[in-house]
């Protein structure tokens, strides 16, 4: 068996999805090639990898994706390289992740994979395949996508364009994503998969695997974090991770729980902040900007008393499996698919943007102490990121076995 794996980038969340179930299918005997956009933070030496276009191409690209309003329109001779590359590899399988950021033409791919009728999967890690523009629509409480996008409110969000050309993006899209003899779409969130069945890409077969994390490194640690931070060992610590501090990760929700909770009792830790969130966080609020590594975050997530997550825009929630890994119960709103990733033992989810009911509830959860550390670890054993990538093999094998 022969798969191709295609992503944006290699590095961060969907590059080591992509990764893992290349390293795990090869354990099995399967050939696997993966190829990622050119650009910063690139991974070297990494077994069976291409890089698509170059540094120089795919700045262009991105220029005249950004100043046209035609995202994935460009990057052709990098594109054709890439497609010679796939027929002289002669997969059994394409396997597509994220195809934004301008590192691809669209119309070149689908029109290869329609001409070869070479079996498809493609892991949809937000909503922009279906949308004309955007990859998240919640927050604009938008719709258009459903019968024809046009007069794009987040024309400014990522990824951006300076003309909103969203109508026609979204005929494009349409035009170039359906009709694709054999294609088996996956998502990480029961939540996108019923979007995805609401969408034009509704005719094919929609499959959800969650996404996965290293559970031999988010589990409960001795942890000095408390000593480190100088927080006394009776103030409860309310935690929010996110590496992209903002409106839709919840940034105000923080500032305002700030005001209202007693400050006596509880103390805010932020992880992955900058120096711009910074300048706008009450000075109490404690600010890490990063962590060295995993295992770091972990400490912080065990020394917590209680993880928040007020996102108002989540196609899955990993750090909500991260929290419940390490023994700590989780907060969050309706947002998405969030609220899939913590039960009833191990969390609680509250209305969309209901500060208030987030702060009675952090209030009954802390002080009533009525979730156990165990039965967030048991929550959060389903996620194990080999068996999630096992999944995916299986599913290459039964794709196979249809023919």
């Amino acid at each position: 068996m022969k798969i191709v794996e295609i992503n944006s980038v290699n590095y961060g969340s969907t590059g080591n999805i992509m990764l893992l179930i290349a390293e795990k299918a090869r354990e099995k005997g399967i050939e696997v090639y993966t190829f990622s956009s050119c650009g910063n933070d690139m991974k070297k030496g990494i077994a069976s990898h291409n890089f698509i276009g170059n540094i120089i191409s795919r700045r262009l690209s991105v220029e005249l994706g950004y100043y046209t309003g035609l995202s994935g329109h460009f990057a052709y001779f990098a594109t054709r390289k890439l497609l010679k590359q796939i027929d002289g590899i002669k997969p059994d399988i394409i396997h597509l992740h994220n195809l934004h950021s301008e590192y691809i033409n669209l119309g070149l791919l689908f029109k290869y994979i329609k001409k070869t009728n070479v079996k498809v999967v493609w892991t949809l890690h937000d909503c922009w395949s279906f949308t004309g523009r955007c990859a998240h629509f919640e927050i604009a409480k938008c719709y258009k996508w459903k019968t024809g996008c046009s007069h794009c409110k987040t024309c400014n969000e990522y990824p951006a364009s300076f003309i909103d050309m969203s109508k026609l993006m979204w005929k494009h899209k349409k035009k170039n994503f359906t009709n694709v003899k054999d294609m088996t779409i996956i998502t990480p969130s029961n939540w996108l998969a019923d979007l995805v069945k609401q969408s034009y890409l509704k005719d094919y077969n929609v499959k959800t695997i969650l996404n996965g994390i290293n559970l031999s490194v988010f589990k409960p640690y001795e942890s000095d974090f408390r000593e480190k931070m100088n927080i006394g060992s009776g103030k409860i610590i309310l935690l929010g991770v996110s590496f992209g501090w903002s409106y839709g990760k919840g940034l105000d929700v923080f500032i305002e729980l700030h005001k209202r909770l007693n400050s006596d009792k509880y103390q805010i830790v932020l992880v992955g902040t900058d120096e711009n969130v910074d300048k706008i966080l009450p000075r109490s609020i404690i600010s890490i900007h990063r962590t060295s590594n995993q295992m770091e975050l972990a400490k912080i997530y065990t020394a917590a008393d209680l993880f928040v997550n007020p996102t108002r825009q989540e196609v899955f929630g990993l750090v909500n499996v991260e929290a419940n890994a390490c023994g700590t119960p989780v907060l969050t709103f309706n947002t998405g698919g969030s609220p899939e990733t913590i039960s009833k033992k191990s969390g609680v989810v509250v209305k969309y943007n209901d500060t208030d009911s987030m702060e009675k509830e952090i209030i009954r959860i802390c002080e009533g102490n009525i979730f156990l550390e165990e039965d967030c670890i048991e929550s959060a054993k389903s996620y194990d990121m080999n068996k999630k990538a096992e999944e995916y093999i299986n599913e290459y094998i039964k794709i196979l076995k249809r023919d």
